[in-house]
């Protein structure tokens, strides 16, 4: 019966007569772990405005809400009232999108910026892997070569 060969040995020859610089490696997962903070830190941000803003709309509204709630003298005070009310509800919700596109745009403006500063990042990191590992491939080459 044949027996499979085992191919551990010619592997880990091949892998050591390649030269792998580990510290590529960490530096790329170092790189990444930069920008997953910075993208944390948009979010976190947007998420902390954007809670703001919704609590100053409900307390806003609270207060609103209150006033409509008073005793009226006459009837048609409370229709009034009930205009008004409606009225700067209409304003508020406009303020308030307004103000949630913003953080929006903010958040978009911030994330472009990030990406487009982790992509040169990432590319010098890449060109700097690849000259270095290509002087390495020559150099082991030649003397290979001129082992012969």
């Amino acid at each position: 019966m044949a027996k499979t060969q085992d191919f551990t040995k010619i592997m880990q020859d091949m892998m050591a007569s390649m030269p792998v610089d580990a510290s590529k490696f960490q530096d790329a997962f170092k790189t990444q772990a930069v920008l997953g903070e910075k993208m944390a830190r948009v979010a976190l941000d947007a998420a902390e405005k954007s809670t703001e803003i919704s609590s100053k709309w409900a307390k806003d509204t609270i207060t609103k809400v209150g006033t409509l709630a008073k005793t009226k003298d006459e009837p048609s005070d409370y229709a009034k009232a009930v205009s008004d009310f409606a009225s700067a509800s209409a304003e508020m919700a406009a303020e308030n999108m307004a103000a949630f596109a913003e953080v929006a745009k903010k958040v978009q403006m911030e994330t472009v910026e990030l990406m487009l500063a982790a992509g040169k990042d990432i590319s010098d990191d890449a060109t700097a892997a690849v000259k270095k590992a290509t002087e390495e491939v020559s150099a082991a080459a030649k003397k290979a070569t001129a082992s012969k």
